[in-house]
């Protein structure tokens, strides 16, 4: 179990690593899926079956990729209370946000689509029931006996004759060059966006390294110490609960303070901060508590406009190749 979960963390650590995680989990969830629940019903329910087994189970990956990462939840937490809600500017903040998170939640949808169409199996069930007569017709082209290829399509998935075979053949081989170029086209889209990403980057290839290290440590060092802090709180009210005794005063961040760590963070080359818990505390004024002002550290750099691998940089999803 130790052993898992050092490879779970190594894999949420490294972006493409986990990224071929998901996609490796995804394949063999829908083979699995494929020769276990799906049973093409060969009947005028075929296009409707099939469709629904090829995009329904996509649709659900991408909504899971949604609620699985920090960010749409940074994005929506108190939003509704947030002033200024539709200005242009958080208007155009909140895109940027939300395509990156897209970007990252299509990975399991596309993976399945995609090991879907080259199996061949969803689409062969579908196109064999679609109401296209000029694709029918197609498919039943040069074949004896035409009509009758036409009204018995739907049930030609669950035979397993040759001039059935000859068709199916047909519709398999369509489904898999729909899968390589969907596959093609997610690759070279990848590419086409890390590549423009890195070269408007106004940051050098190693401070960014640096800097996803920084956020991977203080991702990880922010949950223990959470964890710390709040297991201390309610020792000392559980304590103080129990022995009838009056609580000692305990310092916790205030509501203002917490909202301020909380926000998605945007990289400034003229405020060399690394994440919005850097910028609060480099920025920090004096308090009752004793807490000193910092220097904040600055630079005489002009300020750039930032490309997408450097917008709302959070946690572990950092662009990368």
């Amino acid at each position: 179990m130790d052993k898992f979960k050092t490879v779970l963390n190594v894999a949420s650590k490294q972006t493409n690593l986990s990224f071929g995680l998901v996609a490796l989990l995804t394949a063999g969830g829908e083979q699995i899926f494929s020769s276990v629940v799906f049973k093409c019903p060969c009947n005028e329910l075929n296009f409707l079956y099939g469709i629904v087994f090829l995009l329904v189970p996509a649709l659900a990956l991408l909504l899971l990729g949604f609620i699985l990462n920090k960010k749409t939840w940074k994005l929506l937490t108190g939003l509704c209370h947030r002033t200024k809600l539709l200005s242009c500017k958080r208007l155009a903040t909140a895109a940027i946000i939300l395509f990156q998170i897209g970007c990252t939640a299509l990975v399991a949808p596309s993976t399945w689509i995609a090991v879907a169409l080259l199996s061949g199996n969803y689409y062969e069930c579908a196109m064999t029931g679609t109401n296209m007569k000029a694709y029918n017709k197609h498919l039943c082209d040069d074949k004896n006996q035409e009509e009758n290829c036409v009204k018995e399509l739907p049930k030609f998935p669950c035979r397993k004759s040759s001039r059935e075979e000859d068709v199916l053949l047909t519709v398999r081989a369509e489904s898999q060059i729909l899968g390589w170029l969907l596959i093609a086209s997610i690759m070279l889209s990848n590419l086409l966006l890390s590549c423009v990403a890195r070269c408007t980057s106004p940051i050098s290839y190693q401070q960014l390294k640096f800097w996803k290290a920084y956020a991977h440590e203080e991702s990880d060092l922010m949950e223990s110490y959470s964890k710390k802090h709040a297991k201390e709180l309610a020792e000392r009210n559980l304590k103080s609960f129990f022995e009838k005794t009056p609580a000692k005063d305990f310092i916790t961040p205030a509501n203002k303070e917490w909202k301020k760590i909380s926000s998605l963070y945007k990289f400034s080359t003229k405020d060399h901060y690394y994440s919005t818990l850097h910028q609060y505390v480099e920025s920090c004024e004096e308090t009752d508590k004793g807490m000193m002002r910092m220097i904040s550290i600055k630079s005489s750099e002009s300020v750039d406009k930032n490309p997408a691998v450097l917008n709302f940089v959070d946690d572990s999803t950092i662009p990368s190749l």
